[in-house]
């Protein structure tokens, strides 16, 4: 039994970018800050276009599948309403509390005469959609969460300058995620095009469905390219010791509660340079979301709350319809890749609360050089 990883058969014709993450598409910045609050156990990631290449910020859309979103100005991005741009995007935990971090985000945007134009110079609006997984108590308290300082803190780092490499795993709004039956996290991961447009995803995977298949792989393993997983020969599969051990674990896992929404959620971005329109963006958010039910199974359930953006910097030309479909492939794979690269960034946790194990312990033998 080897199943090793393969490149995607799905299009032959894309390439990583530099960093492999979210940062390849030109004009973004990420920032990430940690929940501070006693007892917390998550965090606050934040994409937002840079000032100097993305004045007026990016355009965007969402799509919105989970049966349990806590989401905030989803409703500004329906093609149907006036404004193009915005100047951010806030990703956290917190469940609805957590929400209140993109006014720290606004507040940090506004300071900088960042937003939408409203009159006189400095009079601004920042635009700031917002999306939250449910990660509550796992810390060891349940009204532990992130805040608009907590935002502000990601804004802050997101304007700091140098970001590569990209953090993965347990850290901003994946730093509480767990991920079925493993601890989750954020991830990310990016696509050239043969026109040359960068496609990427950022993902915090935090999902009721299972990332990791009855035999220890991943469901996703063939949408990975070789630079996901750093592993000569690419990933093997789980002894049968391993698998046997990782079963009698989850045996003594007391069962996810059930009856009560939005206990899960995957959210993130899916972003690219090329130009695209508002309605365009709405349509890469929602192939982002195939790229989901690919990695995880199931997806989108009533538990979730499973909400992605799909954003444009326009820095390169609009595409053609084959430029455009080849986007549109290259969403759902690179959200697949991100949602496997957070689960193999994550490290096992332990709080008051309980013991989240990562994929890398309990599975050793799947990272050994080519066999």
């Amino acid at each position: 039994m080897t199943n090793k990883t393969t490149t995607s058969t799905t299009s032959t014709t894309s390439t990583p970018g530099p960093t492999n993450s979210v940062l390849d598409v030109a004009g973004l910045r990420v920032g990430q800050a940690s929940a501070e609050a006693p007892g917390a156990l998550s965090g606050t990631t934040v994409v937002l276009a840079g000032g100097d290449v993305c004045p007026e910020g990016m355009v965007a859309g969402v799509d919105v599948r989970g049966g349990g979103p806590g989401t905030r100005e989803t409703d500004l991005l329906d093609p149907r309403n006036v404004v193009e741009r915005v100047h951010a995007v806030c990703l956290t935990g917190g469940s609805a509390f957590g929400l209140g971090a993109a006014d720290g985000v606004m507040a940090e945007l506004f300071a900088r005469g960042i937003g939408l134009p409203m009159g006189r110079p400095g009079d601004v609006v920042p635009l700031v959609p917002a999306a939250v997984i449910f990660d509550l108590g796992r810390g060891g308290t349940f009204g532990a969460h992130p805040t608009a300082h907590t935002g502000a803190a990601a804004c802050r780092a997101a304007l700091s300058g140098e970001q590569v490499p990209l953090e993965q795993g347990c850290v901003g709004a994946g730093r509480g995620a767990k991920a079925g039956g493993f601890k989750g996290g954020i991830g990310t991961a990016s696509a050239v095009c043969a026109d040359g447009s960068t496609v990427a995803a950022l993902i915090v995977c935090n999902s009721l469905g299972e990332v990791v298949a009855p035999d220890g792989t991943f469901h996703a393993a063939s949408a990975l390219m070789p630079e996901d997983v750093a592993v000569p020969g690419g990933l093997g599969a789980p002894s049968a010791h391993e698998l046997d051990a990782a079963r009698s674990a989850a045996a003594h896992v007391p069962p996810q509660p059930l009856g009560m929404p939005g206990l899960a959620t995957t959210i993130g971005v899916v972003a690219t340079d090329a130009a695209l329109s508002k309605a365009q963006c709405a349509k890469l958010a929602g192939v982002g979301h195939d790229g989901i039910a690919i990695a995880v199974r199931p997806a989108h359930t009533m538990l979730d709350g499973d909400t992605l953006f799909g954003l444009s910097t326009a820095q390169r030309p609009a595409p053609d319809m084959v430029g455009f479909h080849e986007i549109l492939t290259q969403a759902s794979l690179v959200t697949a890749r991100a949602i496997v690269r957070a689960i193999l960034a994550a490290t096992t946790t332990t709080t008051s609360a309980g013991t989240w194990r990562a994929y890398r312990e309990a599975f050793p033998s799947v990272f050994a050089a080519a066999r």
